[in-house]
């Protein structure tokens, strides 16, 4: 089984995703995004490696979650390490997948590393896009900035077109 670099974990975050979520921050990140709510995790040699089994059988433990967010850094620095993760989540839970990433779903798309569409095949949510500090609006549910969108996995690759997660069902931000 493979490490992971990470900066931190949060085992039950309400603010990282719908439902009560496994928050997993993972380390190092290109983009530098000026006002970057983690900067400390762009380090690409910050923080820590970790086990991903022992992060998904922590997360396997805990019956009230409602599903895993990977966040960052950049979680698609480490595309095989993400992937591991994500197939060692689904074995053990039937949880939904939430990844943040500062590249577009369109840029992820082009990448040449099958461990990318994977991962978009995994996952059910994805918010993109760098966070641009003219752009913050703290009323955004689960983005940073207006240019970030939340997109519907699923439906976006079944479509062949992004579609944007519904985000009417969540009551705060109705």
């Amino acid at each position: 089984m493979s490490k992971i670099r990470i900066s931190g974990i949060i085992e039950e975050s309400i603010v990282d995703g719908p439902g009560l979520r496994y928050t997993v921050f993972t380390q190092g990140c290109p983009h530098h995004c000026p006002g970057c709510h983690n900067p400390q995790t762009h380090d690409f040699n910050g923080g820590k490696l970790k086990d991903v089994s022992e992060i998904a059988d922590s997360i396997a433990e805990n019956p009230l979650l409602s599903g895993v967010t990977i966040s960052g850094g950049e979680p698609f620095v480490q595309p095989k390490e993400v992937l591991e993760l994500i197939k060692e989540i689904k074995k053990r839970a039937n949880l939904g997948i939430m990844i943040y990433s500062g590249y577009t779903f369109e840029e992820l798309a082009e990448m040449e590393n099958p461990c990318v569409m994977e991962i978009l095949k995994l996952a059910d949510i994805l918010t993109d896009g760098r966070f641009i500090e003219k752009e913050k609006d703290y009323e955004l549910a689960y983005r940073g900035s207006r240019n970030q969108r939340v997109i519907d996995l699923k439906k976006t690759l079944a479509e062949n077109k992004v579609i944007l997660y519904d985000l009417s069902s969540i009551s705060c931000y109705n």
